[in-house]
């Protein structure tokens, strides 16, 4: 079969083929699949990534280097790999290459870096409204590929089904270590995840979907920091799309509205997901579809932010860079009030009178998670009214960030008490994490490869 002849039995030019023939781009997952029919082979038969010489090698390490958001960056020109640049430069060009994206990465990042970074892909978040068109339309076709009907959870099998559609096997194992989600082996396609009894249920779909979205997505493998935080985002976005479909979630919520009873509970139970995901995905929706601006914050007991979200200008603490997490809450806020509340394992509503304005939030801590993370939904006074809840009592005055507020004793306490208290702070984790050489957990490379071995054979 020639290149024309294969081209129009998947609809694509020969010039195109060619460059898949050759290892120099990569196809889509549905391509892969059309390719595999037209060729009548199997689909691991198209997927051997090893390129056939070390000058091949080097071609495509460096087309590949210049595809990188990473490169697009830096405003250089791109250079082709032509017969005439010898393999001396080609290799020195692919090393400079390597070198920059090491020194541009989240391993090498220091704490304002991250910070930076963390804080334009806030910025980006609220800019589009919460909204990832991009990541819905490759969730619509996941969900078309699994024989998803459109009503309800998506099952166990369609979870299957979206995997083997990508060319993956999911096998769960007991000796997943601490400090992975998933790991995927490519030459076997199989995507490796924990047992159900380590892993609940709600977690597994989770983790698999997070997996298959850096490949459905065409997410870069080796990516520098920025771009590595914004697929961090799109790929939780992904798994909350399709496991919480659109259509389904607009119908839904549409209704909702219209009767004026919104509540992230009812998004939670229809489909059967966390919380703190159904709150995340009623926040994608919003803004778009229903034309309410909200604000989402998973934060801990002591009210710093885990997570978070703003297009409604609610007045979440934020660092020089524009990033909310890891800062402290106003004690006056439902996510903290909910912790001292009668309703902690319930829905807290609360109204909070701000400098900004008033905000209506509802606040849910999710049971059985450790630490407990309380998550919250919030919207401007005047969205209040499509919410259930919202003839709460519970109202709060926060003058933050005036230190006033929650930050310093009230003067009557602190000149009775400040001389005759003293305080054994729990110091322990702090020092730990200020000595941490990394922002992330160690990847335990060795175990990870011994791991892949002895599922090999299995």
């Amino acid at each position: 079969m020639t290149l024309d002849q294969l081209g129009a039995a998947v609809g694509k030019p020969a010039p195109y083929l060619s460059l898949l023939e050759n290892g120099k781009k990569e196809p889509r997952v549905n391509l892969v699949l059309e390719l595999a029919a037209a060729l009548d082979v199997e689909i691991a038969e198209l997927l051997d990534p090893g390129p056939p010489n070390r000058r091949d090698a080097l071609e495509i390490a460096l087309i590949r280097s210049q595809e990188t958001a990473l490169f697009d960056s830096l405003d250089l020109p791109s250079i082709k790999p032509s017969a005439r640049l010898d393999n001396e430069t080609l290799a020195h060009l692919v090393g400079l290459h390597e070198a920059l994206r090491e020194r541009s990465n989240l391993a090498s990042a220091g704490s304002q870096e991250v910070r930076r970074a963390n804080g334009e892909v806030s910025a980006w978040l609220a800019s589009h409204d919460g909204y990832l068109e991009e990541v819905e339309q490759e969730a619509k076709r996941a969900l078309d590929s699994s024989g998803y009907e459109g009503e309800g959870p998506f099952s166990s099998r369609n979870l299957l089904d979206l995997a083997a559609r990508a060319g993956f096997e999911i096998h769960p194992i007991d000796d997943m270590p601490a400090f992975a989600r998933s790991i995927v082996d490519l030459d076997l396609r199989r995507v490796y995840i924990a047992q159900r009894d380590e892993l609940r249920t709600r977690q597994a779909r989770k983790a698999i979907l997070q997996t298959l979205a850096g490949f459905l997505l065409g997410h870069e493998r080796d990516p520098d920091l920025d771009t590595f935080l914004r697929q961090r985002v799109e790929t939780a976005y992904f798994a909350a799309a399709v496991l919480a479909p659109e259509n389904a979630v607009v119908m839904r919520l549409t209704s909702a509205k219209d009767n004026h009873d919104i509540d992230v509970e009812d998004v939670k139970e229809l489909f059967y997901l966390s919380y703190e995901m159904a709150a995340w995905r009623t926040a994608n929706i919003a803004t778009r579809h229903l034309g309410i601006r909200t604000h989402v914050i998973a934060s801990d007991r002591m009210g710093k932010v885990v997570k978070a979200y703003a297009n409604d200008d609610a007045p979440i603490p934020h660092d020089d860079h524009g990033g909310m997490e890891t800062q402290s809450l106003c004690k006056r806020w439902g996510a903290r009030v909910t912790f001292q509340s009668a309703e902690r394992y319930g829905t807290h509503h609360q109204f909070t009178d701000t400098p900004a304005g008033t905000f209506f939030c509802t606040t849910h801590v999710e049971a059985g998670r450790d630490p407990a993370h309380a998550i919250t939904l919030g919207v401007g006074f005047g969205d209040a009214r499509w919410f259930r809840g919202r003839d709460t009592e519970n109202r709060e005055t926060s003058t933050c960030p005036d230190p006033v507020c929650c930050r310093v004793p009230p003067a009557r306490l602190a000149a009775k008490w400040s001389d005759k208290v003293i305080v054994s702070a729990r110091s322990q984790s702090r020092i730990l994490g200020l000595l941490a050489p990394d922002p992330y957990p160690d990847l335990d490379m060795p175990e990870v490869l011994a791991l892949m071995e002895a599922h090999s054979k299995s």
